[in-house]
């Protein structure tokens, strides 16, 4: 595998990169932002081991690729430090942490979530969830739709998705394809900025190959293991199959991926209710490390309840241990592949035009998330109607909870209003949702 060559300003030891990351795993809430942030104080203002330009162009080049950014410019920077084995131990520091933090939380939830205080305190959790996407809504549509094309982008990806039902990867792919070509006869058009001289070259072909085929045995291992030990139709192999597709579209963060995960999770496996679904929000939003850890959630669940030849439990966590492989593990083989490339790679114009685009399309796809979370938290029951010559279901009216709404109302107001973190107010909506079943309201 292809090691850094560039020299940075202080080159720490192993110890001292393992002590430095395994700190920022522990304190690393606050989405990707916060958590960009947060490594930027630290590695390039207080320890000074890459200078504020690198650490931009890297960013930028994460921004590219499929899988949380944060995570994998976390790994970009052991690698440039250390080599492969300095990427290795700041991207899993970065995730590890969170990962034990939310594997603990899904096995309480597993066991309690149907106490009803316990299942009072999760409606407060999905009225704040239901707020907070919201808020991320208005926040990546205010920097991500600088243009009309843009928004025309955005607009038509909703439609697609909650009119039509076309497949998130699509939706994805075509962007993905428009801004592409787009980019090469009107960059104006996706207000992309004026790009300067090419770096250096890309490295050899071969060196590239030649990691990204060991990265990709490495992710297939284990799902090759599982269907010979269990076979093509055991849950497992569904769970590890699943969200390796999953990891290859995992484009625009946790956000955009979620209505994916909920269509097929929800709608096609069953293997959890829309409402579960945001209880694993809001569990991982509470938690350090990527969003995309509410996967975790997802796979536990999902093999806790089909669990034969194991136990539950034991199924469980082999659920959450395969998700987080095949998760993660593309995160590694995309920055060991392309990482020498990053020069190169920031002036593909191309590139940034349907990274463009596929951006203003996960402005729609969370759109439809939020109407889709919205209308499945605040109604209980949906019937079967056609609509417009379509089948399609509708909430029933009289399924209506008004608990939610108010909840939803008064988490948005510490969110727009006081500016409150994201934990406070899940906090502020779970003692709230006590508070109303205390009452007996809840």
């Amino acid at each position: 595998m292809p090691e850094p060559r560039d020299p940075v300003l202080a080159k720490p030891s192993a110890n001292e990169l393992f002590r430095t990351f395994a700190r920022i795993g522990l304190v690393n809430f606050g989405g990707p932002a916060g958590q960009i942030a947060l490594m930027h104080r630290v590695l390039v203002d207080e320890k000074r081991w890459i200078d504020e330009g690198a650490y931009l162009r890297a960013l930028n080049f994460c921004t590219l690729l499929p899988g949380p950014e944060a995570q994998q410019l976390a790994t970009y920077v052991g690698w440039r430090l250390r080599g492969v084995a300095g990427g290795l131990t700041a991207g899993l520091l970065f995730i590890i942490p969170g990962a034990l933090v939310v594997l603990g939380l899904s096995v309480l939830y597993a066991y309690a979530a149907d106490l009803k205080p316990v299942a009072a305190a999760f409606m407060g959790v999905k009225a704040a969830v239901l707020a907070i996407v919201v808020e991320a809504l208005l926040r990546v549509g205010k920097r991500a739709l600088n243009a009309p094309l843009k928004r025309g982008i955005a607009v038509a990806a909703f439609l697609a998705l909650a009119s039509l039902q076309v497949p998130f990867p699509l939706v994805i792919l075509a962007a993905a394809l428009l801004g592409f070509a787009v980019a090469h006869v009107r960059p104006d058009a996706l207000a992309l900025k004026p790009m300067s001289a090419v770096g250096e070259r890309a490295p050899l072909l071969v060196p590239a190959i030649r990691t990204a085929a060991t990265w990709a045995a490495i992710w297939a291992a284990p799902m090759a293991l599982i269907f010979v030990l269990l076979g093509r139709d055991h849950v497992l192999f569904e769970i590890g199959l699943f969200f390796s597709k999953l990891a290859m579209v995992t484009f625009g963060g946790a956000y955009a991926v979620l209505a994916y995960m909920a269509q097929e999770a929800v709608t096609v496996h069953g293997w959890l209710s829309p409402g579960e679904m945001m209880d694993g929000l809001g569990l991982a939003e509470t938690t350090p490390g990527p969003l995309i850890l509410v996967t975790q959630f997802v796979g536990f669940l999902a093999a806790f309840r089909l669990p034969a030849p194991f136990t539950p439990l034991v199924a469980g966590l082999l659920g959450a241990a395969v998700t987080l492989w095949t998760t993660f593990a593309p995160c590694f083989m995309w920055i060991f592949t392309f990482a020498p490339s990053v020069e190169r790679l920031e002036h593909a114009r191309r590139l940034q035009g349907a990274l463009a685009a596929i951006t203003a399309a996960v402005v729609g796809v969370i759109a439809n998330l939020t109407l889709w979370f919205g209308l499945h938290v605040l109604f209980s029951r949906f019937e079967a109607v056609e609509l417009f010559g379509r089948a399609t279901t509708l909430p029933h009216l009289s399924s209506f909870d008004w608990r939610v709404l108010a909840l939803g109302a008064v988490s948005a107001v510490l969110l727009f209003r006081l500016h409150l973190g994201v934990i406070k107010v899940l906090a502020a909506a779970i003692l709230l949702g006590l508070a109303l079943h205390f009452a007996g309201l809840g």
